[in-house]
């Protein structure tokens, strides 16, 4: 029977046969080295092919779980991942060709954008991300922009209702709803075929993938952080091709 590859870092962990798995794996920092900037990602020529023959592995239980839009999702990836989750859990699209199906949830006040914008405009080195409902502050570029920014987002939400959270990311702040996050993605897909049934690994490497974990867990299966059970994303897209080698 085809098994996974051992993983680099945890060798001697219990992964389901690829059969029986589902594989629900993070975009950036996981399959994707981080960037200076979102747009600024490489995909690697043979990731594609990669996923293409894993996704023939686990018999198409594969999909992209990311905070990114579908529409980035689908301009790095194409068609390869079976589903795609974007915006945390906020946008599902559950098979190729399928409508994506968008939660309720609120948007963003103008103002806040604003205040992003000119926090941003302030502090050279830091970018905004917009989003569907939300947006990202990212300063990669800008370290010690991390705690005024935290300061004065918790300012900026503290009139605001609890439709609202802050949360870390690398090297980032993001404002998002209350209300999806990748463990609501998780059982959303868990709960269609192709997955359901199977035992679900997530992998990923941030804060905001550890929701996805927990949800894996809660499933019955597996929630794998990059550094410790891989240790780099190159080394995740090194398993992936070890996996799929004799497809």
């Amino acid at each position: 029977m085809k098994a996974f590859a051992p993983l680099p870092i945890s060798p001697n962990q219990s992964l389901p046969a690829p059969s029986q798995a589902a594989l629900l794996l993070d975009l950036d920092g996981t399959l994707l080295d981080i960037a200076p900037a979102p747009d600024k990602v490489i995909v690697p020529p043979s990731l594609l092919s990669d996923l293409s023959a894993v996704r023939r592995l686990v018999g198409d239980a594969l999909a992209v779980v990311s905070g990114r839009p579908i529409a980035q999702l689908d301009a790095l990836l194409a068609d390869i991942p079976y589903a795609v989750a974007g915006e945390h859990g906020g946008a599902i699209r559950h098979a190729p060709g399928q409508a994506t199906i968008r939660r309720v949830l609120p948007f963003a006040p103008a103002h806040w954008l604003v205040e992003a914008e000119n926090l941003a405009a302030a502090m050279p080195g830091v970018m905004v991300e917009r989003k569907h409902h939300g947006f990202v502050l990212h300063y990669r570029a800008a370290p010690s922009a991390g705690t005024p920014l935290r300061l004065a987002l918790e300012s900026m939400l503290a009139s605001a209702d609890a439709q609202f959270a802050l949360l870390p990311a690398l090297m980032a702040w993001e404002i998002r709803p209350v209300g999806a996050d990748k463990g609501t993605a998780v059982d959303a897909l868990m709960n269609r075929p192709p997955f359901t049934g199977r035992t679900p690994i997530f992998i990923g490497d941030d804060i905001t993938d550890e929701d996805g974990m927990r949800a894996s867990i809660a499933h019955g299966g597996l929630g794998l952080r990059v550094e410790e059970a891989f240790g780099s994303p190159q080394a995740v897209r090194d398993w992936l091709a070890d996996s799929a080698r004799d497809i």
